[in-house]
């Protein structure tokens, strides 16, 4: 960490909390709307990799229901 990025993070801990939580959330969503290629084009390639395993019935569908409520059950 460079001495500008410390210098910015301990003038902004000393920030009202919410205006810590708005700087917070800025900050994220800076990161949010980046591009990633090199994601968004591995994400394409699972796509279309599942795409075609349920195309040759090697995988079913599972409704919505289904999977929340199993996932209701492991997070309890």
């Amino acid at each position: 960490m460079n001495d500008q990025v410390k210098e910015l993070a301990e003038r902004s801990l000393a920030l009202p909390a919410d205006d810590r939580a708005t700087l917070a959330e800025l900050l994220l969503a800076s990161l949010a709307s980046e591009p990633k290629p090199a994601v968004d084009a591995a994400w394409d390639d699972e796509i279309a990799r599942r795409l075609a395993a349920y195309d040759r019935g090697e995988v079913q569908a599972i409704d919505a229901a289904t999977v929340f409520a199993r996932a209701t059950a492991i997070a309890r």
